[in-house]
């Protein structure tokens, strides 16, 4: 750690005391002595983010600017923003980081490639944030922090500082805005670490299209060999659980870029879901919360720390974020070559799609798009149907560019380099939520490791008569009866007619996607 080693008055910042890429011992320190954190039993630090446990989309802007407009993909995600605006949020930011008595610096970098990574720079008040970001961002050595320079992109997070909610463009108090052109990102009224994180992915979400390389929502692991899996997939569907596998090693839980060369991580670090943690569940996301590791929002024995991970009365997203090479068998570098295989994984509730099928280039791009997959409903109102789910990419929330940007640049990668494209289902089998039962994880890790030997991709298949998919006769360790989903419905009327529904649903979501999508892509879909 250094003390004022850089000079931040350019932008217009002027602390008595800046804490500079301080070492996780130091990040602690500052962090408990401020009252702010305690050592969970295990060793990490346990800390809480306030009033926002998770993210706020509604409250997220970037700035509408002439160089940039025409290509971003305006809408409920990506909310314009006056450069006035962003100025007068920003000044906020500055002027109340410059009323602490320090502040803290993290400098580091987001991707694994030296062709593609980003100088990230954080400057938070909080160590908190600097521990996260540390874990988060791919930490530079000795020699690349002084040879680092000027950033790329910078976030000031003045996070327990309000927003104006009187600002033009402002919905509330709380404001994470992205100006592109300046590089900046500036953090109001949340200290929800995620907000950090995500940002930075959605700055890479902007920047390695134009470049033509496409960036993913996704995990990614491989073999000792380099047979490299992509696994996309919303929460809930098991994209972290199949991705941490003792037999592969583990390039990143969460986002990646595909380029001529092959997959690199964006990120230095992961940010699990804790929430049921269990050692035996989840041995390796369990043996990494360890010192260093950062905790959030878990509930703990006020006297002895040991955290209860079953206790969800601050918030069902409890989270850890720790660096990769806390994983035993994590890849470092991060990153791999061209996938061989491509799992797309949904948890379909209406029982209605089969536990695996294989999905030609333009399925593959239509499902892409789509981002399906359903939650059990509420049962606040009463209803014990499922609730469908889109989320364009399987990561909508943090694109910047059209979805069929990111799924013509999907559909290039797996024609150049031929990837056989799979949609899993997690969900449910023999009826829907509340009268089928859900996939066992024994049949669904079956599964992967038929696509992973080959098996599934040289065995007979059959075509869903509704969605149009290739479905596999049989597979090692998994009943015949279980791979062809009307099997398993006590009456087949009622398969055909949720059947329906779901295919309806899928119709439906795509619509807002028709006139940006080719023909071949808006065929690929449901036909019946």
């Amino acid at each position: 750690m250094s003390v004022n080693p850089i000079d931040l008055s350019h932008y217009g910042l002027h602390p008595t005391e800046i804490i500079h890429n301080a070492t996780p011992a130091r990040l602690y320190e500052f962090a408990i002595t401020g009252g702010h954190a305690v050592i969970a039993a295990s060793g990490a630090l346990a800390t809480r983010s306030g009033d926002k446990t998770g993210r706020s989309p509604k409250d997220k802007r970037i700035v509408d600017h002439p160089d940039s407009s025409g290509d971003i993909w305006w809408g409920d995600i990506n909310i314009r923003l006056t450069e006035r605006s962003f100025a007068i949020n920003r000044q906020r930011a500055i002027d109340y980081l410059n009323t602490r008595d320090q502040i803290f610096v993290f400098d580091g970098f987001a991707g694994w490639d030296p062709k593609h990574r980003l100088k990230v720079r954080v400057i938070a008040e909080s160590a908190y944030h600097a521990l996260f970001m540390h874990n988060m961002l791919i930490r530079p050595t000795d020699q690349q922090l002084a040879e680092f320079g000027e950033p790329d992109v910078v976030i000031l997070n003045a996070g327990s500082f309000p927003a104006n909610p009187y600002t033009a463009q402002m919905t509330s108090t709380t404001s994470i805005d992205l100006s592109i052109e300046q590089g900046e990102f500036v953090i109001l009224g949340t200290q929800y670490a995620g907000e950090m994180k995500k940002g930075v992915f959605t700055v890479m979400n902007y920047l390695m299209p134009k470049r033509g390389v496409l960036s993913m929502h996704c995990s990614a692991n491989q073999t000792d060999a380099g047979d490299l899996t992509l696994f996309f997939g919303l929460s809930g569907t098991g994209k972290t659980t199949l991705s941490t596998d003792p037999a592969r090693q583990l390039i990143g839980d969460d986002e990646h870029c595909w380029t001529d060369d092959g997959v690199f991580n964006i990120e230095g670090g992961c940010y699990a879901k804790v929430i049921h943690l269990s050692q035996e569940s989840e041995p390796e996301i369990f043996n990494a919360i360890r010192y260093g590791s950062v905790l959030e929002n878990v509930v703990f024995d006020e006297t002895t720390h040991e955290v209860n991970y079953d206790d969800a009365s601050i918030t069902e997203n409890t989270r850890v974020a720790y660096p990769i090479d806390f994983i035993e068998n994590a890849k470092i570098p991060c990153v791999g070559p061209h996938p061989k295989n491509i799992i797309f994984l949904t948890c379909d509730a209406f029982g209605v799609l089969p536990p695996v099928s294989k999905l030609s280039t333009e399925q593959a791009m239509y499902h892409f798009i789509s981002g399906y997959t359903a939650k059990t409903a509420g049962t606040e109102m009463n209803i014990d149907e499922p609730v469908a789910t889109f989320s364009a990419c399987f990561g909508a929330a943090f694109l910047v560019w059209h979805p069929a940007k990111y799924a013509e640049l999907l559909a290039e990668q797996i024609r150049k380099h031929g990837a056989n494209t799979w949609l899993v289902n997690t969900g449910w089998a023999g009826g829907p939520y509340g009268v089928g039962k859900r996939m066992s994880l024994k049949h669904t890790r079956s599964i992967i490791d038929a696509i992973h030997s080959g098996e599934l991709a040289d065995g007979e298949t059959r075509t869903d008569p509704m969605f149009g998919l290739e479905v596999p006769v049989s597979c090692s360790g998994v009943p015949s009866e279980i791979l062809w989903p009307k099997d398993l419905w006590a009456d087949g009327e009622s398969y055909d007619g949720s059947a329906r529904r779901l295919a309806d649903l899928f119709r439906n979501n795509f619509k807002q996607f028709e006139s940006g999508a080719s023909d071949a892509i808006c065929g690929a879909g449901p036909t019946a």
